[in-house]
């Protein structure tokens, strides 16, 4: 017996392709990914508009000596070079980095053990208000809280009220003052702030794991600390690099609670880039300069955050 070859003629007409059928797949996705840039549309305009093109203006001011008024003169990489050997300059971003220890590093570790602590105990009828006066910093402006906090540390101020009611008269100071303990000073408003943010977000990672895991610890005798290290932090890795991320970003780019608490002062002490480049552009009208050190701002923190990614990015 010998196989019959069938044409398309001869196949029914259900089993047919149809040019119809394929043009109108095409048009429908056509029409799927105009409808769907439609919808990024505005806001890759806003984007554009106040992101974009206020970066790309700034990476052109940097090539220029410019008062922000007249005419300024091209000076090419001369602005980059003076931030990067200027001392003053340099000093500013060594404290923007001195300040990661208080905006990253307290608020991560206290927010780790205070959110395990709260899923430890399971306040249940205090769990919601203890969770709002945690995160009551967060809906505080910076500058509002810096102001407040620069009335506590005042030499009169609740702080030093407290330590000369324990007995500790002789470290009292005027801390906002003081070379020494001034960039500190500005660090534990940062500290204040961030705790609440990094908590509160614990403590939903926290959340998400099974309780199983838990009570298995517990029957195989696990303490709180052994809990913490081997089930509570492993995972809630995505979420402590959320942490971790948000306050090096806040830490490099602080502006508000320094400026409102001490304006880089006493000398330059407190000094941070977010302060001189505002200074530097709107006081000094060297807006070259201070769009120089901007991009250099943006770089750096590109850098530190990129391996910060990479590193808590989950396997």
């Amino acid at each position: 017996m010998t196989a019959t070859a069938r044409t398309p003629e001869s196949l029914p007409t259900t089993a047919r392709p149809t040019r119809p059928t394929v043009r109108t797949a095409r048009a429908s996705g056509i029409r799927r990914g105009i409808s769907g840039w439609m919808f990024v549309l505005p806001a890759a305009l806003v984007y554009a508009v106040f992101v974009l093109r206020p970066l790309l203006t700034t990476i052109w001011y940097s090539f220029y000596n410019w008062d922000g008024i007249s005419v300024g003169s091209w000076v090419g990489l001369d602005n980059y070079g003076r931030v990067l050997t200027d001392p003053q300059l340099l000093s500013s971003i060594g404290h923007a980095f001195f300040l990661i220890v208080f905006f990253t590093v307290f608020p991560v570790i206290g927010g780790l053990f205070v959110a395990a602590l709260l899923q430890e105990i399971r306040l249940r009828g205090l769990g919601t208000m203890a969770r709002t006066f945690l995160f009551l910093p967060q809906i505080i402006p910076g500058a509002a809280a810096a102001v407040a906090w620069v009335w506590m540390f005042s030499s009169n101020g609740t702080v030093n009220q407290l330590f000369s009611a324990i007995g500790l008269e002789s470290i009292t100071r005027s801390w906002l003052g003081d070379f020494d303990w001034a960039l500190p000073a500005v660090g534990i408003i940062g500290t204040w702030l961030g705790l609440g943010f990094c908590t509160i977000l614990l403590i939903s990672g926290i959340g998400k794991i099974d309780l199983s895991i838990y009570e298995a610890a517990n029957i195989d005798g696990a303490g709180f600390f052994s809990t913490f290290r081997y089930v509570t932090v492993p995972a809630l890795r995505a979420e402590i690099g959320v942490c971790v991320t948000v306050t090096v970003i806040a830490a490099l780019a602080s502006f508000d609670i320094v400026f409102m608490s001490t304006q880089g002062g006493p000398g330059y002490s407190t000094t941070v880039p977010g302060v001189l480049i505002y200074q530097l552009g709107f006081t000094e009208s060297r807006v070259g300069l201070a769009s120089a050190l901007a991009v250099v701002l943006t770089g750096l923190i590109l850098l530190v955050i990129v391996p910060i990614q990479r590193f808590f990015r989950e396997k």
